[in-house]
Parts: structure tokens; sequence; C-alpha cells
């Protein structure tokens, strides 16, 4: 009986590979002639999920932006689509990216991410000496009339760099782990310094997923947990800007009119928009009665405008994003890029959801945009090359492109 099973085990698998390799020889000079990959025929239904939720989110990005930024554009800039006519200049080259990126293995992309990782990493560095400094924090370095946001440039290349480190974590010697981690942790800590908690806390929660699915030990990832607890409540303390802020979260009311007039001016953007909202363009918030209603707080304007209703359809919406990211990891043929396709999956999400916490106040008031819908390009560009990675792991998965990655030389 276990001699009849093995036989026809293996009938299956002989015609399963000689069905590969005929689809890949089939496919294979069609691929050369297309503008993508993979002919959109064989594309897991992943990635045809994926690409159109990218799609939706995109285009909703730029609808919510026009919406929450025309008053304030028309009052100080003379021009009403001011902001949104810049984020579409700004979607030229981030679609670019992602095209790029789309089309670029995810073994080169590990290949080449270190060079451009300690170069944003010096940047950074740069920031804290020479960036100018708004509302408290120096985050942007200005050349000409390009203004720099190195943190948020840095975080596709942090994925890369992170899943070099913990695709094979026990295989890796442990002068190169030191180098590594020493890296990452004064990442961190330079983004502190600006002071950005929020990134900072998003890039320690990163770090920490994509440890923890590369098979690092629990008890050390709690030890860097604590630390990073610790080193982000010194932060507070030595930072009355962020003090305040932590203050104003624990009791918004209690000073409205300074400290928590923010958050205040937020939740009663979400509460006025009831079950249904007030209806697209018709938010009273966005009258500069919110601050940075188009940045950090747009998701209080879109709650506003959409309600209950479209609040609950925009966290489906990232609930489907986030399953299908995590379907495209289990799919992936090797670590590295199931560990992309997990640091990608856990970005976008993650600092969606850190977002949402923001401006509901769920968490302490700080700045961080939410993906593909606040007004910025360095946001922007970022978040495409970030899907553009999660895309390409879906593509490889299928075995017609990128085999070759999964025999990448250790690091």
């Amino acid at each position: 009986m276990d001699i009849s099973q093995e036989k026809i085990k293996y009938r299956r698998i002989s015609k399963r590979k000689k069905l590969f390799s005929w689809e890949y020889n089939k496919y294979q000079g069609i691929s050369k002639e297309s503008i993508v990959p993979l002919p959109w025929e064989i594309w897991p239904y992943e990635a045809k999920i994926l690409i159109t939720l990218v799609g939706i989110w995109s285009i909703l990005g730029l609808l919510i932006l026009g919406s929450s930024s025309w008053w304030v554009a028309s009052r100080e800039m003379g021009n009403w689509a001011y902001f949104l006519k810049k984020q579409i200049i700004w979607t030229i080259p981030g679609f670019c990216i992602f095209y790029f990126v789309l089309n670029t293995k995810i073994r080169n992309l590990l290949k080449y991410s270190r060079v451009i990782f300690y170069f944003l990493f010096f940047l950074i560095l740069l920031t804290n000496i020479t960036g100018i400094t708004v509302n408290g924090s120096s985050r942007w370095l200005v050349i000409g009339n390009l203004r720099l946001q190195p943190s948020e440039l840095i975080k596709p290349f942090l994925i890369l760099e992170a899943s070099n480190l913990f695709a094979h974590w026990n295989l890796i010697k442990n002068d190169k782990k030191l180098i590594s981690i020493i890296s990452f942790v004064l990442l961190i800590l330079l983004i502190l310094k600006q002071p950005n908690l929020s990134t900072a806390s998003l890039t320690g929660i990163l770090l920490w997923i994509m440890g923890l699915c590369g098979g690092i030990k629990i008890s050390s990832l709690c030890s860097f947990a604590s630390l990073g607890f610790i080193t982000g409540c010194i932060s507070i303390l030595n930072n009355e800007y962020q003090k305040l802020r932590v203050i104003s979260f624990i009791d918004p009311w209690k000073d409205q009119q300074n400290s928590g007039f923010q958050l205040v001016q937020s939740l009663l953007a979400i509460g006025s928009g009831g079950l249904f909202g007030q209806g697209f363009g018709l938010s009273i918030q966005k009258l500069q009665y919110l601050p940075f209603m188009y940045t950090d707080f747009i998701f209080a304007i879109f709650a506003e405008e959409f309600g209950l209703l479209g609040c609950t359809l925009f966290l489906g919406f990232l609930v489907v994003f986030s399953y299908i990211s995590l379907r495209i990891a289990l799919k992936c043929r090797n670590n590295y890029t199931k560990l992309v396709a997990i640091g990608c999956g856990v970005l976008l999400s993650g600092q969606s959801i850190m977002h949402i916490a923001v401006a509901t106040g769920s968490m302490p008031t700080t700045g961080l945009p939410l993906p593909f819908i606040s007004y910025g390009g360095n946001s922007l560009i970022a978040s495409f090359f970030i899907a553009g990675m999660l895309l390409r792991c879906s593509l490889e998965s299928t075995g017609f492109i990128g085999i070759i990655s999964a025999r990448k030389t250790l690091n």
C-alpha cells in the first residue's frame, strides 16, 4: 500500500515538473516582449488583487488629498489644486520606481541595497546636524528647491537590509551580525534624535517582526523590545515637545486650546462624521480648524466626510491588503523574498494603523503619514517602492522568474 502511494506521489511530482517546464518554456519568449516580467494570464491571483488594491489606494489618496487640501491651498497658495498638483507630479516618479522595482529581481535589490541604505543613513545623520526644523522636529534636508526626508526614503532599503540579515540568521558570522544590529540601533537613535518617535517606533516594530519571522529567539527579541521601550521613555522625558504630546494624549480636553488642540479637533472631525459622513468635499474641520489636515491628520477628514461606514470599509481594505501580503509571503520560494514580503506588508499596514491610531486618540499625537494618501513626495515614493517589491515577490513565487534568488550567497 505504501509503495503504491509513493508511486502515485512520484508520478504527480514528475507531471508537475513537466508542466512547469512546458509552461516556463512557453512563456519565456513572451515575457521578453512584454512590458511586465510575466504575462497577465499567469500572474498569481494574489498579484492581480494586490496591483488592483494599490491602484485603488493611490487613486483614493489623490481624491482624499484634493478634498482635504483645497481650502488651505486656496487661502495660502492662491490655487485650490496646489497640493493636489504637486502630489500628482510626485506620483509620476513614484509609478516609474514601482515599474522599475517590478522588473528587477529581488536578488539584485538585495545585492545593491546596502550601499543605498548607508548613504541614506548618512543623510539622516546630516539631517540631525543641518536639517531644517519644522514644528519642533528636524526631519528634512533642503537641496535647492527639493526637500528630502531621508527617514521616509530609507524604509524600503531597511526592509532589504533586514532580510539580508535575518534570512539565514544562524549561518551568518557573528561580526557581520553585530555590524548590522549596531547600524539598526544607531538608525533608530538618530531618528529619535530628530525627534521622530513614531517613525522610530515603526522601525523597531518592523525589525522585531522580521526578526521573529527570521527565527531569532523570543528571549533575545524580548530583550531588544524592553531596551527599545526604555529608550522611548527616555526620549519622551528628555524632550518637552514629546512629553506634552503624551500628556495631551492622556487627557486632550484638559488643555484643548494648546497641547490638546490637534487631537480635540481630530476627534470632533471624526465624531461629526456620524454613520454616513458629511459627504465628499463637505468637511468643516478642514477649513483650517484642524492643523495638518492633509498630512498627519488626513484620516480625520476622511472620517468626517465618509463617516463610520467609510472608515469601516477602509479598515476592511487594510485587512484584505494584509491578508494578501501574508499569502504572498507564505508562497515565496526562499527566505529572502519571504522576509521582504513580510516587511513590505508590515510596514504599509502598520504605518496605516498607527496613523489611524493617532487620529483617533489611540496613541500619542505624532507625525506619521498615511501611505498613498497623505501629502508628501518622500512618503509616496517610498510607498510605491515597497508596493513594487511586494508585487515582485508575488511574481517570483511562481517560479518562472527570480529562480536564481534562492541560491544567493550569504553576506
